[in-house]
C-alpha cells in the first residue's frame, strides 16, 4: 500500500466519521443548531470524500471531478459552522433569514463559478501537472476568487468567535463546556488549512474536519451538545419574574436577569462577567454572609431593601448547582417578591386588630342592653299588668289603650329577652345540657304560660300529644322555641281563633307542630323567614310593620343545635303550621319538667 493508497483510506474513514456524527446530530432535529451541524458535517465529509478521490486520481478529468465533489462542502462548511454559532447564541433571531441569505451569497457563488471554472478560470487559473510523481498529482494556481472565499473563510470562523467569547463568560460551566467543543471543532481545520496556506502540497483540512467529528461526537456524548439550547435558556432567565443571580464555585457572579437588577441596582454597575460578588454586593453584608459560605447545602432566608422608596420585602433561596457529582460548581441564588403578601398582612393585622376592638365594644353593648335596658323594661311590664288589671277592675274609660301599651311592652321585652339569648348562643356562652323531657308535660307547660295572652283575644289552646313520647333536648332550648312559636301564632290569629300543637313520631325523630288558623304567611314574607338573617324586617301594615322576626330565627338556631331542623308550612288566610324536630329519647327514663 502506498502513501497515496494510505491517505485516502485516513480520508474516507473522516468522511465515514463526519457522516456518523451528522446522523447523531439529525436524531435532534427539532433544535435548529442540531439540523444545522447536521449540514456542517455532512459538507466537511463531501470535502474529505472528494480530497480522497483527488488523491486516487490518475488523470486531469478524474482530478476535475473530485474537486467538483469538494466543493459540494468546501464553500459552505465554515458558512454554516457560523450559522450554528448564530443558532446557538441567539444573536439576530429577528432577522436571521434574510442574515442567511446575505451570508451564503459568496458561498453559493464560489460553488456555481467553480462549476464553470473552465469557462473564467476565477478559481483556478489552471492545473500543472506534477511532473515528479508526488502528491498530488496536480497542482493548482489560485484565481482571484479562491482568495476572496479563503479571506470570507477566515472572517466568518472569527465572526463566530468573537460571538461564543462573551458568551462564554455570562455562561454556567456546563454551557461553557459546549462552547468550548464548538470552538475547538473550527479551530482544527482553520490551523490545518494555515499549514496548506504557508507552502504544505497535502491539504491538512480535510484532517482537521476529522479532527472536528471527533470532537462533536466527544461533545455530543460527554456534554449533551445539541440537548442544552442556550437560546431558549436565555429568553427564559430573561422573562422569570424573580430575581436570578447564577454564581460559580468560586463566588463571582457570572450573570444576572433584569429582576435581579431591581432588587440589587448595584448589579448595573458590573462592566464584565464574571464579578466578585463579594466586591458587587459589598454594600449588603448580611446577604454576602448567606451567600458565601462554602458549605452545600440550600438556605432559604429573607431579604429587605429600598426600592423608589418603598421597602420592599423578599425571600431568597440560595441553590447550589452540580455537576453529576457531590461537589457544587455554582449557586443560583432567587429573589421572590413578597412585599404585596407582606403589606396585605399588615392590613389584615390592622383589621383584626380593629375587629377586636368592635367586638369588645359590642361585647359591652351587649352588657348595658342585658343590665340597663333589659332589668328596667321587665320592671315596666309588671307595672303596666298590674296597673292593667287595677284600671279594668275600676271601670276606667280608654282601658283598651292602656291594653295596647302593656302589649307593646310586653313584646319589646320579649325581643330584648331574644336577642340577649341569641348573643349569648353566638358567643357560645348558652349552655347545651340536653336530658330527656316528656313531649307532653313540656308541651302543657308551655300552653300554661301562653294562656293568659291567648284568652285576650279568645283563643282555644289545645295540644294533641302522646303520654309517652320523649324527646332528648336541652330544656331551656325547647321552652324558648315553644315560646317563641306560642306567641307568634296568638299574634297572627285573630278573634276567637284556635291553635293546637301536635306531638308524633316519625322514625327516629319527635315532630311538635304549632298550628293555627290566623291570617296565614304571605309568599314574600315566607322569603324573608327562610334567609339566616336575624334582623330581617317585614313590610307588612298596621300592627305587622316592620315587625322584626327575630325569634323565629333563635328558634331555628336552637332546634339546631339540638339536632333537629323547623319548617313551615302556610296558605295565606288560612293559617299557618310551624313545625321543628327533635331527636327521640329511646330506651331513657323521663325527667319530669321543673314545674
Amino acid at each position: 500500500m502506498d502513501l497515496k493508497q494510505g491517505m485516502s483510506i485516513l480520508l474516507f474513514l473522516a468522511a465515514g466519521l463526519m457522516v456518523f456524527v451528522a446522523l447523531l446530530s439529525n436524531r435532534k432535529r427539532h433544535l435548529p443548531v442540531a439540523q444545522t451541524m447536521t449540514l456542517t458535517m455532512l459538507a466537511a465529509a463531501c470535502y474529505a470524500a472528494g480530497y480522497a478521490f483527488e488523491l486516487l486520481s490518475t488523470d486531469l478529468w478524474q482530478v476535475k471531478l473530485s474537486l467538483n465533489i469538494q466543493y459540494l462542502g468546501i464553500p459552505f462548511v465554515t458558512t454554516l459552522w457560523l450559522f450554528q454559532v448564530i443558532q446557538f447564541t441567539g444573536a439576530a433571531a429577528a432577522f436571521r433569514k434574510h442574515l442567511a441569505a446575505w451570508l451564503f451569497l459568496i458561498p453559493v457563488s464560489v460553488f456555481l463559478l467553480h462549476l464553470t471554472n473552465d469557462w473564467h478560470h476565477l478559481v483556478y487559473k489552471r492545473y500543472e501537472f506534477n511532473a515528479a510523481g508526488g502528491i498530488p498529482l496536480y497542482t493548482t494556481v489560485k484565481g482571484p476568487w479562491y482568495v476572496v472565499h479563503g479571506l470570507y473563510s477566515y472572517a466568518v470562523l472569527l465572526c463566530g468567535i468573537s460571538l461564543f467569547i462573551p458568551m462564554y463568560w455570562r455562561s454556567l460551566l456546563v454551557v461553557r463546556k459546549q462552547i468550548f467543543v464548538l470552538i475547538l471543532g473550527a479551530a482544527a481545520p482553520m490551523f490545518c488549512n494555515l499549514l496548506f496556506w504557508f507552502g504544505f502540497t497535502v491539504d491538512p483540512t480535510p484532517f482537521g474536519f476529522a479532527i472536528s467529528g471527533l470532537v462533536y461526537m466527544w461533545g455530543i456524548w460527554r456534554f449533551n451538545l445539541l440537548r442544552l439550547a442556550p437560546l431558549a435558556m436565555a429568553k427564559v432567565f430573561g422573562t422569570i419574574r424573580d430575581g436570578v443571580v447564577l454564581l460559580d464555585y468560586e463566588n463571582r457572579i457570572i450573570r444576572c436577569n433584569s429582576a435581579a437588577e431591581e432588587v440589587l441596582p448595584e448589579l448595573l454597575r458590573i462592566k464584565r462577567f464574571p464579578a466578585a460578588a463579594a466586591e458587587v454586593l459589598a454594600s449588603n453584608p448580611a446577604l454576602l454572609e448567606r451567600i458565601l459560605p462554602a458549605a452545600s447545602g440550600d438556605d432559604r432566608f429573607p431579604f429587605q431593601c429600598m426600592h423608589e422608596g418603598r421597602v420592599r420585602h423578599y425571600i431568597c433561596n440560595l441553590t447550589y448547582i452540580y455537576d453529576g457529582s457531590t461537589a457544587p460548581i455554582g449557586k443560583i441564588l432567587m429573589f421572590n417578591d413578597i412585599t404585596e403578601l407582606k403589606e396585605n398582612e399588615a392590613r389584615l393585622r390592622e383589621n383584626a386588630r380593629q375587629l377586636t376592638e368592635l367586638n369588645a365594644f359590642k361585647d359591652k353593648l351587649f352588657t348595658v342592653v342585658a343590665h340597663d335596658i333589659r332589668d328596667p323594661i321587665a320592671l315596666l311590664v309588671s307595672l303596666t299588668e298590674l296597673l292593667g288589671e287595677e284600671l279594668a277592675a275600676a271601670g276606667v274609660e280608654r282601658v283598651e289603650l292602656f291594653r295596647e301599651i302593656e302589649g307593646q311592652m310586653q313584646n319589646t321585652y320579649r325581643l330584648v329577652d331574644n336577642l340577649l339569648d341569641w348573643y349569648r348562643s353566638q358567643k357560645g356562652k348558652v349552655a347545651f345540657r340536653p336530658s330527656v323531657w316528656n313531649v307532653r308535660q313540656v308541651v302543657q307547660q308551655a300552653l300554661a304560660l301562653a294562656g293568659v295572652k291567648a284568652n285576650m283575644k279568645r283563643i282555644k289552646l289545645t295540644e294533641k300529644t302522646d303520654g309517652e313520647l320523649a324527646v332528648f333536648a336541652d330544656k331551656e332550648m325547647l321552652d324558648l322555641i315553644l315560646r317563641n312559636l306560642l306567641s307568634n301564632a296568638i299574634k297572627y290569629t285573630g278573634m276567637d281563633g284556635a291553635i293546637e300543637v301536635v306531638a308524633e313520631r316519625q322514625g327516629d325523630r319527635i315532630v311538635l307542630s304549632v298550628r293555627d288558623n290566623g291570617k296565614g304567611i304571605d309568599e314574600q314574607t315566607a322569603e324573608l323567614l327562610l334567609q339566616e338573617d336575624p334582623f330581617f324586617r317585614t313590610g307588612g301594615v298596621g300592627d305587622d310593620a316592620g315587625e322584626t322576626r327575630f325569634g323565629l330565627v333563635l328558634a331555628r338556631e336552637f332546634v339546631r343545635i339540638n339536632g333537629g331542623r323547623l319548617w313551615f308550612e302556610s296558605k295565606p288566610g288560612e293559617g299557618a303550621t310551624f313545625s321543628f324536630s327533635l331527636p327521640i329519647a329511646a330506651g331513657e327514663s323521663m325527667t319530669a319538667p321543673d314545674e
